[in-house]
């Protein structure tokens, strides 16, 4: 009887993975596609401006400064495959004024096209502890890293939803996965991006639409080597653990899942297991993938859950005992001299 029951469950689980490709999305062609990139000019929206541009597509992209853009324009036309590509510049501040957004976007558009695929990696990134972060700061991060993805994906939708199709990326972080010390700021500006984005495929996913979220490690950038100039020691040591990545890899890899419909994009066995164990009710893109974290959760959830915890906790733990240490001997150095 036992054996009757697993061959019926091999024969099921066989039979989603066959009808699996059937009713996942048909991947994006990219070759004379219109991809516009936020924080394109440099970082990993640069390196996503290129990957496209390697497959064919025409790039817009969008940052504040403009000698960068003009920098990164030249960079992503050395990857043309054919003399019929175009990349366009728009310099503007994607998180301030959305009828300036909505309007860059239609001049782009006029020039390019529809927008096939729009990209949000606009961003920023601070790290401290939470009573050491100014108060404003809290404040900026949500508008450049949350609403600098609400304007132009509010700008690009209704023609997507008009020819009923197209991508929209949301380039998060594995500090909008799990709350980190240091990133009190930071990490709810990442973690609104999933919010939006699961809201945001539900109303898409009938008009032939599909979101991704991409969750990177930390990054070889210019923006990650600010941020590591006044990152607490704790945040170091814990972001160490899962290494630092190189732009062209995570592009790579962003584009592909895009181009596929993907729901989430993650990086190496660490941003795997991790994407698993905090999928919660996230929508998968195939039966696969849904079976695939079940699986994992089933099996390994908790314990890995614990040793990612456990791990990082211990290093907080340590350094808070060490400071404890230190303020106990300045203390007691002051009631010597008493």
């Amino acid at each position: 009887m036992l054996l009757v029951v697993a061959a019926f469950i091999v024969a099921f689980v066989l039979l989603l993975y066959m009808i699996s490709p059937l009713i996942s999305p048909n991947p994006l062609k990219l070759n004379g596609a219109h991809v516009v990139v936020t924080g394109g000019s440099s970082g990993i929206g640069k390196c996503i401006a290129m990957e496209c541009y390697k497959h064919g597509a025409f790039i817009t992209l969008v940052a504040r400064d403009e000698h960068k853009l003009v920098q990164a324009k030249k960079e992503v036309e050395k990857c043309a495959i054919n003399d019929k590509q175009v990349v366009l510049c728009i310099s503007v501040d994607v998180s301030k004024d959305y009828n300036q957004v909505e309007s860059v976007i239609k001049q782009a558009q006029e020039k390019l096209g529809p927008v096939d695929m729009l990209v949000n990696c606009a961003g920023t990134s601070i790290s401290g502890k939470f009573e050491e972060v100014e108060v404003d700061r809290f404040k900026k991060l949500m508008e450049v890293n949350y609403l600098g993805s609400v304007y132009p994906t509010r700008a690009v939708v209704t023609t997507m939803k008009e020819r009923r199709m197209g991508r929209i990326m949301f380039v998060s972080s594995q500090a909008g996965q799990i709350g980190l010390f240091g990133y009190t700021a930071y990490s709810p500006s990442k973690f609104a991006l999933r919010g939006l984005a699961e809201a945001l495929q539900m109303e898409m996913k009938p008009y032939n639409i599909y979101v991704t979220v991409a969750y990177p490690p930390d990054t070889d950038t210019p923006g990650f080597a600010e941020e590591s100039k006044t990152k607490p020691l704790e945040t170091k040591l814990i972001s160490e653990t899962s290494g630092v990545c190189q732009p062209e890899q995570v592009a790579k890899i962003v584009v592909k899942d895009a181009v596929q419909g993907n729901f989430t994009s993650s990086f190496g066995p660490d941003g795997y297991m991790l994407s698993a164990l905090t999928c919660g009710m996230s929508p998968v893109t195939s039966i696969t993938e849904g079976l695939q974290q079940e699986a994992f959760v089933e099996l390994y959830g908790r314990q890995r859950d614990s040793v990612f915890r456990s791990s990082w906790s211990s290093i907080v733990t340590v350094f808070g005992l060490a400071a404890l240490g230190a303020v106990g001997l300045t203390i007691g150095a002051y009631l010597a001299q008493k």
